[in-house]
């Protein structure tokens, strides 16, 4: 049997930029506030990371940083996707080699590929490394989306250890957990379908919204993992509007406005991600008083 790389909530952390560059003072003092929250994982380096215009030795600072911080207290899980499989290899036995206990790969973008191609894609990366593979299913991204049939055949290896699922298909998760070994994990991709997900058989989510309140993305999923759905969901229901509100423009511009007004980070961001207009900033900053989220730096 193989063990969940974690179990429970893992958050999808921000890169918080200052003047341009990385501030990796400001990054170490967010991964401390979620080891304070005691939280399941760390995520890295990923979409929510802004990792498509980090440079390789940004990388490397952010994932050695987060590894020196986290270490023994939470599993850290670096982004290593890429359209590329060659890179996709090298940035995942990179990770490896700076202490990630595990990464978490996207299906190819753009040039996209056939069911195929991400049997052939995953085999070529799971065998490059020692540490578990996640895969990340994101068809609103990607173009492309992971068949149940092929999770049952990536299965099959060993170090693929299960899914960040964020297609929203009910019906391929449903196919997926039927086709696949209990020990094949799948957790939710999507915030606001969290509860849901882990009402079916899932382990946990990788959360955006755990940036801005890890204590209660937590609770949800550990409400979960103990039985109590119902419990669960009515967290569930109480964060909905909230996470309308971080998703209401591309991901992760609304949860960096909204950690700028907690005085968490700058909210500066990479082009070709920019400000959040005026008009979602007030749906952003309303949903935040009506949750009760206070201007407290100290999170």
């Amino acid at each position: 049997m193989k063990k969940p790389l974690f179990t429970g909530c893992g958050t999808a952390l921000i890169t918080p930029f200052k003047n341009g560059e990385p501030d990796i003072d400001r990054f170490r003092s967010l991964v401390n506030r979620q080891l304070k929250a005691g939280i399941d994982a760390l995520i890295v380096c990923a979409t929510t990371g802004e990792a498509p215009t980090l440079k390789k030795n940004e990388r490397t600072e952010l994932i050695r940083s987060c590894v020196s911080l986290a270490k023994g207290k939470a599993p850290v899980i670096a982004g290593t996707g890429s359209n590329d499989t060659g890179a996709a290899v090298e940035l995942s036995r990179e990770a490896e080699a700076l202490g990630a206990d595990g990464v978490l790969v996207v299906t190819p973008y753009y040039n996209k590929t056939t069911q195929a191609g991400l049997v052939a894609h995953y085999t070529a990366i799971a065998e490059a490394v020692n540490i578990p593979v996640i895969l990340y299913n994101v068809p609103s991204r990607t173009g492309v989306s992971c068949s149940a049939e092929t999770y049952a055949e990536l299965a099959k290896l060993e170090n693929i250890v299960g899914v960040k699922e964020a297609s929203g298909s009910f019906a391929l998760i449903q196919d997926t957990l039927n086709r696949c070994p209990g020990d094949f994990c799948i957790w939710s991709g999507n915030d606001e379908d969290t509860a849901a997900i882990m009402a079916l058989g899932g382990v946990g989510v990788i959360s955006t919204a755990a940036n801005l309140i890890p204590d209660d993305m937590r609770e949800l999923t550990h409400l979960a993992l103990s039985g109590s759905i119902r419990k669960a969901g009515l967290l569930q229901l109480r964060m909905s509007e909230l996470i309308h509100a971080l998703f209401c423009e591309v991901n992760p511009i609304p949860v960096k406005a909204a950690m700028s007004r907690l005085g968490l980070c700058s909210g500066e961001l990479r082009l070709p991600l920019c400000e959040i207009s005026a008009k979602s900033r007030d749906i952003l900053y309303a949903a935040m008083d009506s949750y009760g989220i206070r201007l407290n730096p100290q999170g």
